[in-house]
């Protein structure tokens, strides 16, 4: 029975409604500024350089930093240019048509002057269109001008002629190497084995020689003694110097511990070694 007074419980919902229409527009609002701020925004991080593209197509670039762009119809491709590192293994034949195999370590970066151009031309993936090969063919066409063991002994002077053929190849690309590093040689187990047994053999040949030619200097010291010797013998016989004290000195000096105790020098001269041995002198 109606008693004239009328309910407010059905008028919530219809106050919230209400309030719903007044905040949606605000929250659209505020999702569009923040899809509109990040499109017309966005970073270039330190050792890049941004390529912007419009439409597909290289309209400018950017660099470290916040910078702008049209959302929607534009954006942005990264260009490394800090110094990057390739290590590769590559195969080549030496000179003597030995098979060398190598890990190489090249050190390079990209010109980010150029980096427009290098992006129009070769796209972001220059390290592995560009650089991967020319460090193949640059290994070998050096390896080819010496033979495997130049390649050991002069492995600096080869280092130095490939980082100079790398740069020649890398340059039209706008693409700058640092250094050429070559990490090792592998020769085949053949081979490997040949050098070792020419440096046994080598080896051995420069031990003969030093044995050779310390035979020469003690023949030529016994031949020096025997001269010296003869030409003693010879003054001393120009002189008339051969006295007995002389003789019993030379006695002394080839005594080998079993000589008699008196001997005779071939004249009436009679030498009693007693003398120099501390003996006591025999009765004649």
């Amino acid at each position: 029975m109606f008693d004239g007074k009328f309910s407010t419980a059905n008028s919530t919902p219809v106050k919230n409604l209400k309030v719903n229409k007044r905040v949606l527009p605000i929250i659209l609002i505020a999702l569009a500024v923040i899809i509109l701020a990040t499109s017309l925004f966005y970073e270039v991080p330190a050792g890049n350089i941004g390529v912007v593209l419009r439409f597909s197509a290289v309209n400018r670039v950017s660099y470290p930093g916040i910078n702008i762009k049209l959302p929607f119809v534009e954006r942005v491709v990264l260009m490394n240019v800090r110094t990057q590192k390739d290590e590769v293994q590559a195969t080549a034949m030496s000179e003597n048509l030995q098979v060398v195999t190598s890990q190489i370590a090249v050190n390079y970066h990209l010109d980010g002057n150029r980096a427009k151009e290098v992006y129009e031309k070769i796209g972001a993936d220059y390290a592995n269109i560009i650089v991967a090969p020319a460090i193949q063919n640059t290994f070998k066409a050096v390896t080819a001008q010496f033979n495997a063991e130049e390649l050991i002994t002069k492995r600096d002077e080869v280092r130095l002629l490939a980082e100079e053929e790398l740069t020649k190849q890398l340059e039209p690309y706008f693409i700058v190497v640092e250094n050429f590093n070559i990490v090792n040689f592998d020769f085949s187990a053949e081979y490997q084995q040949a050098i070792e047994s020419k440096q046994v053999a080598q080896q051995q040949v420069e031990t003969s020689k030093q044995k050779l030619a310390q035979a020469e200097i003690d023949a030529q010291t016994v031949i020096a003694q025997a001269k010296g010797q003869a030409d003693a013998q010879k003054a001393l016989n120009q002189t008339g110097a051969l006295t007995p004290e002389y003789l019993q000195y030379l006695f002394l000096t080839k005594w080998n511990g079993i000589l008699p105790q008196v001997m005779s020098s071939g004249t009436d001269t009679m030498i009693d070694v007693s003398r120099f041995l501390n003996l006591p002198a025999q009765e004649p």
